[in-house]
């Protein structure tokens, strides 16, 4: 096929990869425009642009794609659909009535579960223990389109969001590659998803990280491993904010305050609600590195008693 590539993040790079590999031809990648990161501001490629350029593939970075020039090249490029993976931005009717097979999209749920920006953070912090891919035709509603196919796929009791974004990634080009091929041979049935049983995945923002010890370890642990890299969980202690990188729920009972930190030899547990308690195994604190609870406990010198989040 000839095909309009639409993705921005690593997510989507496995897909790219995938539908070259597979001898379609991508006339174009389309990708959010180039931005700063970090304190200096260095302006880095999404690494959609950056496999796009290994490939030889042009890039366009509009602003916006319903702006008249980006809408333009995408009616003149006759491509026979369109693959979106974590592109960003909300595509508009306009250009979903282009290409003759539509839109196809790289979705990581098993929709219509966590419709939306962040499945893969949400599905971890609520507790999930299963998951999956769904190609999906887009339409003009956030992720409310025919499915096409669909993978499952389990959550490991510690997979963290990269570990699995990774593994869905994968997932995601293999599926996406079956539905390009039943779409050209006319053999993929489009199914209406049941809107009754839709759940929703919204953009995370920053104080989704904010850690409440009132709630149980387990959902404090799902927390933790949901939103790596970003926000990340974090409280506070002594006043400056701590990242929690790494924990696990004990099996140790407490009938401490929520928050009680319990130091002992290179460990740091931490009562939290229900009576159950977590252990912190990699942290930060504000302005420094990362660490081990054991080379945090040697620098801080934590006195039994101390509470988090204050």
């Amino acid at each position: 096929m000839e095909l309009i590539f639409l993705g921005t993040p690593q997510f989507a790079v496995p897909t790219l990869q995938a539908v070259v590999d597979g001898g379609h031809h991508v006339l174009a990648v389309f990708t959010q425009p180039d931005r700063p990161s970090g304190r200096g501001g260095k302006i880095v490629f999404s690494p959609v642009k950056r496999k796009a350029i290994e490939l030889g593939i042009p890039v366009k970075q509009p602003h916006r794609i319903r702006a008249a020039e980006a809408f333009d090249f995408l009616a003149g490029a006759g491509a026979d659909a369109m693959v979106v993976a974590g592109y960003g931005q909300i595509i508009p009717q306009s250009v979903i009535d282009l290409p003759r097979f539509g839109i196809v999209n790289v979705h990581a749920s098993l929709l219509p579960k966590y419709r939306g920006a962040a499945p893969v953070q949400w599905a971890i912090v609520n507790g999930e223990t299963r998951t999956g891919v769904t190609t999906m035709k887009i339409d003009a509603g956030l992720d409310t389109g025919d499915m096409l196919l669909r993978a499952g796929a389990g959550i490991g009791p510690e997979e963290d969001a990269i570990e699995l974004s990774g593994r869905l990634s994968r997932l995601g080009a293999e599926l996406l590659l079956e539905t390009l091929r039943r779409m050209e041979a006319g053999t993929i049935t489009p199914e209406p998803q049941d809107n009754s049983k839709a759940t929703y995945a919204p953009v995370l923002k920053k104080e989704d990280g904010l850690i409440d010890w009132n709630e149980n370890a387990m959902s404090i642990h799902n927390r933790v491993r949901g939103l790596v890299p970003w926000p990340g969980a974090y409280t506070r202690f002594r006043g400056q904010l701590l990242h929690v990188w790494k924990a696990k729920p004990v099996a140790e009972q407490t009938e401490s305050i929520p928050g009680t930190i319990h130091p002992a030899h290179r460990s740091i547990r931490v009562a939290c609600g229900e009576g159950t308690s977590l252990e912190l195994l990699d942290v930060q604190l504000e302005g420094r590195k990362r660490t081990t609870a054991g080379s945090f406990l040697n620098g801080q010198r934590i006195l039994a008693g101390e509470l988090l989040g204050k």
